[in-house]
């Protein structure tokens, strides 16, 4: 399921990484930000083939989420090169799988994916994004 990524998806996914590192500046609860962004109207706006969100930066996306939803401004943090991955893969296999952000978080919730950090955080993006995927199934198939 492998796709080669344009410049400008590739740019997008380092976006929403910077995005997700944003939220640790800000001072958010991660695991709050990520549910809450994940499950946002600001998130499907980066999910259309193009829109005006796209061009923004992460400090004008974060504005939006916040007009948009309260995030938790206190609990757990995580460290800021494990929200960069989880922005960056979040939006990767949105690009891979054309899944919306709500669909992909069904899948990979934020401590799903603190846990994973460790282990495929050196993959490819869409080894890591498989693995994810694959590990939802497992958990599923017993259901």
């Amino acid at each position: 399921m492998t796709k080669t990524l344009s410049a400008f998806e590739r740019q997008l996914c380092d976006i929403q990484g910077r995005l997700f590192e944003y939220s640790l500046k800000k001072g958010l609860d991660s695991a709050d930000f990520i549910e809450k962004f994940m499950n946002s109207g600001t998130c499907g706006f980066l999910d259309l083939p193009y829109d005006r969100l796209q061009w923004a930066g992460e400090e004008y996306i974060m504005e939006e989420l916040m007009d948009e939803t309260a995030v938790e401004a206190c609990g757990e943090r995580f460290a800021n090169e494990e929200l960069y991955w989880a922005g960056y893969i979040y939006r990767y296999w949105h690009y891979m799988t054309g899944e919306s952000g709500r669909e992909i978080y069904a899948q990979a919730k934020a401590r799903r994916m603190k846990e994973c950090y460790l282990g495929l955080h050196s993959m490819d993006a869409a080894m890591a994004v498989e693995d994810l995927m694959e590990i939802h199934r497992q958990e599923n198939a017993h259901v």
